[in-house]
């Protein structure tokens, strides 16, 4: 349906649970491409599946992993993939071939990878007990300044068109760096009461709008302007639009995003399967979307255009949507629905060619009504799908992912006349797997420091170990 004939008056947020995808593998991360007709799931055995959101079939899987997949991002042009898991690797896919183009080792695990909006040729990666690090596909990095506190347990993000990358550390500091030049634009600190701080888990940003959310571990979710935080410069104290908690039970908040059109947030409940959503530009709490009770949430994604939520809970994605009620008076104004049927009395001159009862008025609105062009070749730029600073949608965008059907019965012949196919036709799919091109591996070496808790497993607790006597019969 075209998104210009949605009602555009109505609620906009997702009312009731509406199936679920279940990839056989558990599901524990996914992310949404940019125009949502296609949602990538990463799972806790490595694998990557791609869904094609409006049939809610599997379009394609890539086995990426060896460990779970932690967070996934789709580059502007919906053709590329960065997925990160827990096994210190980073990679870029290719998602029409699923093929691995690079790959980055890091020391440590990886908590968030994300794209540039703009530019898919760099992308910014959060290691764990370590600054951010803005990282090239040609191999260089940079690591981002830290504040000076020396915090390292730092969370990134860009804001919604690559041009500053915002950091917030365990301290409750938030630091805007420019994009480019790493240099500090503006910085704040959040406090509760008067002196004490909170530890800053996640920095999300709205697609449409300049506002962005700070997910704290302080139970409180805050909504900033950023030209009001960009005005304030380093070290200001801007205050926030919005502070949104859930007062009664006291909740801590999992994964935190806005809708697509920016107007409504939606958090995810850290102890049950329980998605709350507010309205930013008034702040209150206007549904709570219950899921099994027992399950623990481990993500939450909005639709980047419909009013279409996903979550992840028990390794299953749920899809949480609108109640759709058929109304025909959408299509005919003056539609009624009727119990029986009624004698319908035709009016005099109705089906005529030429009314002769009608004014010369009418007569002459009607002539310029008719010598009106209506140009039926030319298509306008949907504005769902256009970003504020363009003019018209990306045709370079990949939507969908073809797939082969898959035969039952073939006809005698079939395999033999797939095999005929000369090497001049197809050239690319003959290709021998061994000249594609390798992907490319980088090692980034960088200077984690080691935990507060080591756990040693040597010296004096291997010799505390061999003198503890062992339980069991007794040697002869």
């Amino acid at each position: 349906m075209n998104l210009e004939l949605l009602e555009s008056f109505g609620q906009n947020y997702p009312e009731e649970f509406d199936g679920t995808l279940d990839s056989i593998s558990l599901a524990s991360t996914c992310a949404f491409n940019r125009r949502g007709t296609l949602l990538a799931v990463g799972c806790n055995d490595g694998r990557i599946f791609i869904w094609d959101f409006l049939t809610r079939g599997i379009a394609k899987s890539i086995s990426a992993h060896v460990y779970p997949v932690c967070s996934l991002s789709w580059s502007r042009n919906c053709k590329k993939l960065l997925s990160a898991s827990t096994d210190h690797n980073v990679c870029i896919w290719d998602v029409l071939s699923g093929e691995c183009e690079q790959t980055y080792r890091f020391p440590t695990s990886i908590l968030r990878v994300q794209f540039d909006p703009r530019n898919d040729k760099r992308f910014l990666v959060c290691p764990m007990r370590h600054a951010a690090l803005l990282v090239d596909t040609d191999g260089d990095h940079k690591i981002l300044p830290i504040d000076e506190d020396g915090d390292v347990n730092v969370m990134a993000s860009f804001n919604r068109r690559g041009d500053y990358v915002y950091t917030g550390n365990a301290k409750g500091k938030i630091l805007i760096l420019d994009s480019q030049t790493l240099a500090v634009k503006a910085s704040f600190k959040i406090t509760v009461g008067t002196s004490s701080t909170t530890s800053i888990k996640s920095i999300e940003f709205a697609r449409r709008g300049d506002c962005f959310l700070v997910n704290t571990s302080d139970r409180v979710i805050r909504v900033y302007d950023t030209n009001t935080v960009l005005q304030c410069g380093v070290n200001g104290e801007p205050e926030p639009i919005q502070k949104l908690q859930d007062l009664i039970n006291k909740t801590t908040w999992k994964k935190c995003c806005f809708s697509g059109d920016g107007e409504y947030i939606c958090a995810g409940s850290a102890r049950q399967h329980a998605l709350y959503i507010w309205e930013k530009s008034i702040g209150n709490l206007v549904k709570i979307l219950h899921g099994t009770k027992g399950e623990l949430l481990l993500d939450v994604v909005w639709h980047p255009i419909r009013p279409i939520i996903a979550s992840i809970s028990a390794g299953v994605v749920s899809i949480w949507a609108q109640n759709q009620v058929e109304n025909w008076s959408a299509f005919a104004p003056d539609f009624k629905e009727l119990d029986e049927n009624v004698e319908y009395e035709e009016r005099e001159s109705e089906f005529d060619v030429e009314d002769e009862d009608r004014s010369v008025d009418q007569a002459g609105d009607t002539r310029d009504d008719e010598e009106v062009e209506v140009d039926v070749t030319s298509c306008e730029a949907v504005a769902a799908f256009c970003s504020s600073d363009e003019e018209g949608e990306d045709e370079n965008v990949l939507l969908f992912l073809p797939t082969a059907p898959e035969i039952e019965d073939p006809e005698d012949g079939w395999a033999a006349t797939q095999e005929t196919i000369t090497p001049a036709e197809t050239p690319e799919k003959l290709e021998p797997a061994a000249k594609r091109p390798k992907s490319k591996t980088y090692d980034i070496s960088l200077k984690i420091p080691p935990p507060e808790q080591s756990l040693s497993f040597g010296g004096k607790n291997k010799q505390a170990a061999g003198n503890k006597k062992v339980a069991g019969r007794p040697r002869k």
